[in-house]
């Protein structure tokens, strides 16, 4: 039966749930006082932007600069950046005085340390002039404000991870039905296999080894977790019996069903899967429009591909989706300040966000109903929505994040240099080490 998203996002967590406190409904008189700024005569400024809108949704991109264009007068930059390395990439940046961003985009579970840091212009006296601000996702929103109430970054986005497939090469290996279970998956992915064994590049489901989004879900759906608090001390949970059947659950897809990625992250799956030797990837639902887009993909793989959340243990019970986000934050040194502010504004607006629906999860609840009529792949993320997990909550996960310590263990696993104890046991001294350290 099919579900409203809605309700989908209601039970996920706290990362989606509601409206986000003491916001402001758009259309607010609040002033924006020298916040925002329309006087770009002349100027050009800088916008430091994921790859996922240039694969995922350039037009959402390309509207939003014109429209900037035309209020302000001054041109726009995009400098397209990776996840990997970011931070680091951010930290070296904001630490020096020259070529700062005028506006970024950062991840909602990196967002909370540079708050902390000191990194961001507090954009509170405009928060009214952002369209939507009442409806906003609560869990991006809060990830964008000090504890002391500030707006210091505004939701972009959000998302969650399913399953995406090729269905021509599933039914031609016999399998005509999604998975209900991790076993059937499994069973399933044998059949592919053996169906494709004349191909050495073959792999029945690509899973990078430095992919840990995607691992730590079955780590989660194990019953396990990266880390927990107690008394205020952080410990690492990796080792324990939950976290490794869940480590081992996903190597099982790494080793057994994925050929030539143990080494790599998911930046570039979705051309690797375009390259028509792969028959399923877990990606967020925007990624279909990847894989087949005419300049990076295969638009002939169109009417094959399919999506279904990921099954988990038993029947009825998906494995947990991590359900992030982005936020959008103007540089406390950026050089032109209000109009990074008044670019945020445009790229957030209804407008944008409506036409982002298609492709993510919009920053707002109001818009939740067109994203899921949108698209299949819009149901299977709103299904997969249901069920989702989160890093630990301090300032401090960020540089688990930047140190690669999942990324590191994870590739050691899928290589088969360590063995999971060992992996984990190594990973979660490290994330203790990082998540304790004083300030």
């Amino acid at each position: 039966m099919k579900r409203r998203i809605t309700r989908a996002v209601v039970l996920a967590s706290t990362v989606m749930v509601g409206a986000a406190a003491c916001s402001s409904s758009a259309g607010s008189s609040s002033s924006g006082g020298s916040v925002l700024s329309t006087d770009g005569k002349g100027k050009t400024i800088t916008v430091w932007l994921q790859s996922d809108a240039q694969k995922g949704w350039p037009d959402v991109v390309n509207q939003a600069n014109q429209r900037f264009e035309q209020a302000t007068g001054a041109k726009v930059k995009i400098e397209w950046q990776q996840w990997a390395n970011y931070t680091t990439k951010l930290d070296s940046t904001f630490a020096g005085s020259t070529a700062i961003p005028d506006a970024v985009e950062l991840g909602n579970t990196q967002t909370a340390s540079y708050i902390a840091g000191g990194a961001f212009a507090d954009l509170t006296k405009a928060k009214g002039q952002f369209e939507n601000s009442g409806t906003w996702l609560q869990g991006l929103a809060e990830s964008g404000t000090s504890p002391d109430g500030k707006l210091q970054a505004v939701p972009y986005y959000a998302g969650s991870r399913v399953v995406i497939y090729r269905k021509d090469l599933w039914t031609k290996a016999g399998v005509t039905s999604a998975p209900t279970t991790l076993d059937e998956l499994y069973a399933d992915l044998d059949k592919i296999k053996a169906a494709n064994a004349s191909d050495p590049n073959f792999s029945a489901f690509y899973m990078p080894g430095k992919y840990w989004y995607g691992a730590m879900s079955f780590v989660y759906g194990a019953g396990g977790s990266i880390a927990t608090q107690s008394g205020g001390t952080w410990k690492g949970d990796l080792e324990s019996s939950a976290s490794q059947q869940g480590l081992n659950n996903w190597a099982k897809l790494a080793r057994t069903y994925s050929v030539g990625g143990a080494t790599k992250d998911e930046a570039d799956q979705d051309n690797i899967m375009a390259q028509g030797h792969v028959a399923a990837i877990l990606g967020n639902g925007w990624e279909v429009g990847a894989v087949t887009d005419p300049k990076t993909g295969d638009p002939k793989l169109a009417p094959d591909l399919s999506t279904f959340p990921m099954p988990g243990t038993a029947a009825g019970k998906y494995t947990p989706s991590f359900l992030g986000g982005s936020d959008l934050a103007v540089p406390a040194k950026a050089p032109n300040k209000g109009l990074g502010a008044e670019w945020i504004k445009i790229f957030t607006d209804t407008a944008s966000q409506k036409l982002l629906a298609k492709y993510a999860i919009p920053n707002t609840t109001s818009l939740l109903g067109v994203y899921e009529q949108q698209a299949q792949a819009n149901q299977s993320t709103g299904e997969a929505a249901k069920n989702t997990w989160f890093v630990p909550n301090t300032p401090n996960w960020a540089n688990v994040e930047s140190g690669n310590v999942l990324q590191n263990a994870l590739e050691s696993i899928a290589t088969g240099q360590s063995s999971v104890s060992a992996a984990a046991a190594s990973a979660d001294k490290q994330i203790a080490s990082i998540l304790n350290a004083k300030s």
